[in-house]
Parts: C-alpha cells; sequence; structure tokens
C-alpha cells in the first residue's frame, strides 16, 4: 500500500494545493535508479572539513566516486550535495566548537536530499576522548532530524583500527541515493585482511547468494537487487509461495527453493540447490502473530520464535557445520526497530527480533576464524503487505514518526542489504543498521 501524502508531494500542483491549506507534505526521496553503481556521486558537489584522517585519501574516494570535492573554506555559492566533518582528530570536549564553526555557516547551502557523513573513531580510551565521540553522535542524529525535512540524511561512521582502508565502500553508500532512508544512523568500520571490490558495478558476480523469505516484499526486492549486481541468487519461501517463487526466480535467472525454514532437513534442501558453497546468505524469511501476552496463545508464540529465531540460528550454523558457508562470506539477518524499542502485542516477535541482535554477535564470535562476516539490517516502517494490515490510524503515525516523515519502501531494506553483504562493507562486522529514515521508534 503506498502512502497517499507521498504520492500527492511527488506532483507539483497538489502539492502546492496542500501547502497552501497549510498541510505539509513529506518530501520526495531522491533514491538510485542504478545508472551511477561504478560513480554514484556524478554531479555531486561534495565539502571535506575537520582533520584527523588522510585528506588525500578521503579526495581520492570523492573523487573516483564521480564527486566535485570542495575544500571547506570554498565560499562558492552554488548548492551543497554532501558534506563529510573528519571529527577523527577531536580529542577535548573544547574541540567539539569545530562542529559548529564548520556546520553552521553552510546550512543554508545545502541542497535537497542532501548527505552528511560525521567520521569519528570507535577506539577511544581516554574520559575526554569518549565524550567527544559520544556527542558526535547526538550531534549527528539530531542534525539528521533538522534535515530530514529536506529529504537530507546525516549519518556517522566509526573508525576502528585499521579501518581507514575500508572507509570508501561505506562512504560511497552512505553519500549516495543508494542510502535515501538512512538517517540517523551510526556505523563502525575497523581493519581486516580482505580486498576492496574488483567491482563496484557488479559485486558479486560469480557468488551463489540464498535469501529466505524471497516470494514477497523486502525478499523479493533483495533477490532482484542482487541478481542485477550479478548473483546467482537462491530463492527460498514455503510451498505455498512456491508459484510466486518459481516467477520470481525465472525473471533473475536464479533458482527457486520451495522449503520451510523451519523443517529440520532444509539446509540439506539449500546444499543440494546451491550445488556448492554459499557466498552470501541473507535470512529475511520472518512472521508476525500478534497479541498481547495475556491473550496470546502458546502456538503464536512457539510459531514467531520458531521461524524468526531458531531456524536462523539453526540453518546458519548447519550450513556452516556442514561447509554450506564459504570462507570470508558474508551473512545478513533481518531484524526489526521493533526488537530494539519493543511493541504493544508483539512481545514474540520482538523476543525473535532482538534475539537477531544477539546472533549477530555470537555468530560474528563464531565464524572469525573463516572470515565469515555477520551482520544485521533493523528495518523501521517499510511499506509492505505486512504494514498494509495495520489499522490506517496506526499506519499513518507510524510513517510520520520519521525524520523524513514518510515510510521507507522493500528496495530500501534491500540496498542496504546488498550493501552489508558485498565487497563494499569488508570492514563492517557485528554491525546492526537501521533502515528506518531516523526513526523516533528506538532511537
Amino acid at each position: 500500500m503506498s502512502d497517499l501524502l507521498v504520492n500527492l508531494a511527488e506532483k507539483k500542483l497538489t502539492a502546492k494545493v496542500l501547502r497552501t491549506i497549510g498541510i505539509r507534505t513529506p518530501p520526495v526521496l531522491r533514491r538510485s535508479m542504478d545508472e551511477g553503481a561504478v560513480h554514484p556521486l556524478a554531479n555531486r558537489s561534495v565539502m571535506l572539513g575537520g582533520s584527523g584522517l588522510d585528506d588525500d585519501n578521503l579526495s581520492t574516494v570523492l573523487t573516483e566516486a564521480g564527486a566535485e570535492v570542495l575544500a571547506a573554506h570554498s565560499d562558492e555559492p552554488n548548492p551543497i550535495d554532501g558534506l563529510i566533518f573528519d571529527a577523527t582528530g577531536l580529542d577535548t570536549i573544547g574541540a567539539l566548537r569545530y562542529l559548529y564553526d564548520f556546520f553552521h555557516p553552510k546550512m543554508t547551502r545545502l541542497n535537497r536530499c542532501c548527505r552528511v557523513v560525521v567520521i569519528g573513531r570507535s577506539d577511544e580510551v581516554h574520559p575526554q576522548a569518549c565524550a567527544v565521540q559520544a556527542a558526535l553522535l547526538g550531534f549527528t542524529k539530531s542534525l539528521a532530524k533538522e534535515l530530514g525535512r529536506k529529504g537530507s540524511t546525516a549519518n556517522m561512521l566509526r573508525i576502528g583500527p585499521g579501518g581507514e582502508d575500508h572507509i570508501a565502500g561505506p562512504l560511497r553508500y552512505l553519500l549516495s541515493d543508494e542510502s535515501a532512508f538512512i538517517s540517523g544512523q551510526a556505523l563502525a568500520v575497523g581493519g581486516c585482511d580482505s580486498s576492496s571490490p574488483a567491482s563496484w558495478a557488479q559485486p558479486f558476480s560469480g557468488k551463489t547468494v540464498l535469501v529466505t523469505g524471497a516470494a514477497r516484499g523486502i525478499g523479493r526486492a533483495t533477490v532482484i537487487r542482487m541478481a542485477a549486481e550479478g548473483a546467482r541468487v537462491l530463492c527460498l519461501d514455503i510451498a505455498s509461495q512456491s508459484h510466486a517463487l518459481t516467477d520470481l526466480a525465472d525473471e533473475v535467472g536464479g533458482v527457486a527453493v520451495p522449503a520451510d525454514i523451519t523443517d529440520s532437513d532444509v539446509s540439506d534442501v539449500i546444499l543440494a540447490s546451491a550445488n556448492g558453497p554459499i557466498d552470501v546468505l541473507v535470512h529475511n524469511a520472518g512472521i508476525t502473530r500478534d497479541r498481547t501476552l495475556g491473550r496470546m496463545d502458546e502456538l503464536q508464540w512457539d510459531l514467531t520464535l520458531s521461524v524468526n529465531l531458531q531456524a536462523v540460528y539453526d540453518v546458519t550454523v548447519g550450513l556452516q557445520a556442514n561447509g554450506g558457508l564459504q570462507p570470508g562470506g558474508r551473512v545478513v539477518l533481518v531484524s526489526s526497530v521493533a526488537g530494539i524499542a519493543g511493541n504493544v502485542g508483539q512481545t514474540n516477535y520482538a523476543a525473535s527480533k532482538a534475539g537477531i541482535l544477539g546472533l549477530v554477535n555470537g555468530l560474528s564470535a563464531a565464524f572469525s576464524d573463516s572470515d565469515i562476516a555477520v551482520n544485521a539490517v533493523a528495518p523501521g516502517f517499510i511499506e509492505t503487505q505486512m504494514t498494509a494490515a495495520i489499522p490506517f490510524v496506526i499506519r499513518q503515525f507510524g510513517r510520520r514518526l520519521s525524520n523524513l516523515s514518510q515510510g521507507g519502501v522493500p528496495d530500501d531494506v534491500a540496498r542496504a542489504i546488498s550493501f552489508l553483504a558485498s565487497p563494499s562493507a569488508v570492514g563492517v562486522r557485528g554491525s546492526v543498521l537501521r533502515v528506518c529514515g531516523g526513526s523516533l521508534i528506538g532511537a
């Protein structure tokens, strides 16, 4: 189900009429149309400020992505499409004044759908330096809320030891239209021995990807996205979705795997369909069985935990134990903002999705010897069949809670999954990326 206000905002005449009568419409987001995978920042001006990292390296990353790089002291009157503030050199509370000095004079020059990235450190130990890094996050989240009314976003990168070598992919993602619904988030980037992608345009070329819950919504969008980026995709969903599953697999040149993720032999079915190890595992399958706890029966509790959490653990560990996950591969789990903040009537669902967050940490440690990276996305309000079933008033309220005053679309989550699954995110491990538009829920 689409958002009527967003649809009206996309049309100049109706948007003008609504403004005239005092109804504020959500901003029209600038989402990627896939023409710029190699140069996602083409025709964009990005200004650099701050200090700490190698400015020449940051400039090279931006230039190779197609951006025009502006110096912090540039006084050109043209609108700015992106801002990067390197705060890794700030280690005293007084130095936070540099945030004001850099950002304040530029606020009126930001283009619509501008992208802001603040770069900090994740390895500080001195109390004052730790305070500075925490302040950076509060600043970024607040700035994201101020910028949202124009469709702009602000996010933070936290660089750990060795993370400087792997900053290109996260910067390209957060500064591009790929991340249109990512706002107010902090992503940690660390060091590792893996290399950067051989191809920005086709990062999954020659790779086998498994997507569960693939027949519709976020799963379907993820299959289409990753197939477009070169993957051979195994599309898994329950037998009742076999028709849609087969059509999807045929559409992308993938393999339909009609199976129940909770079946004891599902790992064997997956391995037989894959005909070799899987390079990327995306756990998207999930259900809701909503009731307040006093009205919830045992089946509703057990089924939700079985599908959303137990099966995720069993399948992932089972594939790894049987050589079904390629060393150096990627695992992306789908959690939910409900697992971070909780929801009335969703004790079972929130428990399962919070459990996913714990699995990210546990599996990251367990798979470290195989260099398998495990991350998760946590969607907020996304326009799917699941959210279409929410009562009208609650649905409208959920849409307007984000910085961007609207819900996301399945492709927003699919692009986040694709990023975390790709070599672009080689330094991102054990992280949870919220795809919520900066929702107040769980903030």
